[in-house]
């Protein structure tokens, strides 16, 4: 192992410690870096003298993700040579396992650039809409999550949970708040109801399009401007609130058992998220800042039901991949027809009456 001279290693912690915060992360930057990349604890005498590593998780938080994930977004939109497109795309294809079977276009000669890919359609028949049960998956994926809404907490992973009022913000867009203590109360607009959730991650592999899980008018929209870190099941276990620091669109509305809304949670590389009936969204934007949002109303003096969603229909997109969060309000008898960890499909089962 190597041996440092302990006293000439606490002269110099104790002139970084008068560094300003800034300039002190900046150094600890490299040291941070080899800590957890060096397989021998080199490092291992700077701890004893005093010295810490910045942890994982806040090491992670300040990667520039939204730039790099705007950088990719413009990489995306190059349009490659015919002659490299089934190279390209093949790779992909193996990589992520994806079915182009199951693509109304086979062709990869089709696909200009990298985001049409992503963004491809699929044929009708590849995914019937389930007419039997009440919500379907608005999207493929796997289920990471579902249930009771339990002391105003959502889980995003099993065991990691986050703030219901953090991730959807606070309740403006009713006047259901009288006599209501709890943020969780606030949503439920029927007695003898219960707020449920389910929490869908799609891969890079899977179709990119989600839609429209339940019969619904959506009657609000917030978009939270925010980090595009990794929502992958790996890392949600280990960054608590994931959810609710992630650039997100929280769509919020009613359907015949009260209160539901859709959040399409984004991700590295996915600083595109799209809402088809929403020309004026625009995510992942420099002129928008972390820890803000912004709202909008679809109810208006000509159009008091807002948008009218039908089970099924086309709702946005994300490119790459990404997560889908349900949050709703049912009768206490509403069961799903899951399991965790489940692969799910754009069309099937998610519970019912």
């Amino acid at each position: 192992m190597i041996q440092f001279p302990q006293l000439a290693l606490r002269r110099r912690l104790g002139q970084l410690t008068c560094m300003s915060r800034s300039a002190l992360k900046l150094r600890s930057w490299p040291l941070t870096i080899l800590y957890y990349l060096l397989p021998f604890a080199v490092l291992k005498p700077l701890v004893r003298v005093g010295w810490r590593p910045t942890s994982r998780v806040a090491l992670y938080k300040t990667v520039p993700t939204r730039l790099l994930s705007r950088a990719w977004g413009r990489l995306n939109q190059v349009e490659l040579p015919t002659w490299l497109r089934k190279p390209v795309y093949s790779l992909y294809i193996w990589t992520f396992g994806v079915n182009m079977k199951e693509a109304a276009v086979e062709d990869l000669h089709q696909y200009r650039n990298l985001s049409e890919f992503f963004r491809r359609k699929l044929k009708p028949q590849a995914r019937p809409v389930c007419d039997s049960h009440s919500v379907i998956s608005p999207s493929d994926g796997k289920i990471l999550h579902f249930g009771r809404v339990k002391n105003c907490e959502v889980e995003q992973v099993k065991g990691v949970t986050y703030s219901l009022e953090s991730f959807l913000g606070p309740q403006t867009w009713t006047e259901n708040q009288l006599q209501k203590t709890s943020f969780q109360d606030q949503l439920v607009t029927q007695d003898g109801n219960e707020l449920y959730h389910c929490v869908i991650y799609l891969a890079p592999g899977d179709y990119h399009c989600f839609h429209s899980p339940t019969d619904w008018n959506v009657h609000h929209r917030r978009h939270f401007p925010g980090s595009l870190m990794s929502v992958n099941p790996g890392v949600a276990k280990w960054i608590k609130e994931l959810f609710c620091y992630n650039e997100r669109v929280v769509l919020t509305g009613g359907w015949k058992h009260g209160f539901f809304s859709l959040t399409a949670v984004g991700a590295t590389n996915v600083g595109s998220i799209q809402i088809y009936f929403d020309r004026d969204l625009q995510t992942n934007s420099p002129r928008y800042s972390k820890g803000s949002y912004n709202d909008l109303s679809y109810i208006t003096n000509n159009n008091q039901d807002g948008i009218v969603m039908r089970k099924g229909d086309q709702l946005g997109e994300f490119n790459l991949g990404s997560t889908i969060v349900l949050i709703f309000e049912a009768p206490k008898d509403f069961n799903f027809n899951l399991k965790p960890g489940q692969k799910i499909h754009f069309g099937e089962a998610v519970g019912s009456l």
